[in-house]
């Protein structure tokens, strides 16, 4: 049976991926302190699980989590971040596809896998440094000097695969929040 998004499906990924922005928005505070922006996409793994999730039981479909993944890098590429974001995030977004496809889209453990590899699209806001260094730096200078002297010594090749592997773990223990609260409180209330 082939499922096709419909225009509802389109509006339920659009509000989705406004309620993701505030999430991800509210939560990228913590970056203003260099240290903490490293730990950004693993905290950012935990607390949306459930809200992609939710997204990944009302909306089944092919492509739906590759285009809801995909607007939020796209508009921070609008607004001044380098092609290291948007590009990485359409690798790591296909490759969630693939994840998703390969479970039918029913099921929680493909699901699961596939919000850990979406999760890993943040992870280009921080390789920008290490891809478009000169670029990335503009962008932040604005924060002043220490917190790019801060980032420059932060954000390195062997750092990174800990910011990767915590941020794919992330989603995947809010993977497991999300799934309980689905079960507690969302089928209840027939939302899914």
């Amino acid at each position: 049976m082939k499922q096709q998004l419909k225009v509802k499906d389109l509006v339920t990924i659009g509000i989705f991926a406004v309620i993701y922005f505030i999430l991800m928005f509210a939560l990228g505070m913590i970056g203003m302190v260099p240290i903490l922006f490293l730990l950004y996409p693993t905290l950012l793994g935990l607390v949306s699980g459930v809200l992609i999730m939710l997204f990944m039981a009302k909306v089944p479909k092919p492509w739906a989590l590759f285009i809801l993944g995909m607007i939020t890098p796209l508009g921070m590429f609008a607004m001044g971040h380098t092609y290291v974001l948007p590009v990485h995030a359409l690798v790591v977004m296909l490759v969630a596809e693939l994840i998703r496809r390969a479970g039918s889209y029913r099921s929680f453990k493909a699901d699961a896998l596939a919000f850990g590899v979406f999760n890993t699209w943040i992870c280009g806001s921080l390789m920008q440094m290490l891809l478009a260094k000169e670029e990335y730096l503009e962008m932040c200078a604005m924060m002043g000097d220490d917190y790019v002297k801060g980032l420059e010594r932060l954000i390195t090749y062997p750092h990174m695969a800990l910011v990767y592997l915590g941020a794919f773990v992330g989603a995947l223990l809010g993977a497991l929040i999300g799934r309980a609260m689905l079960k507690k409180h969302f089928a209840k209330a027939g939302v899914i």
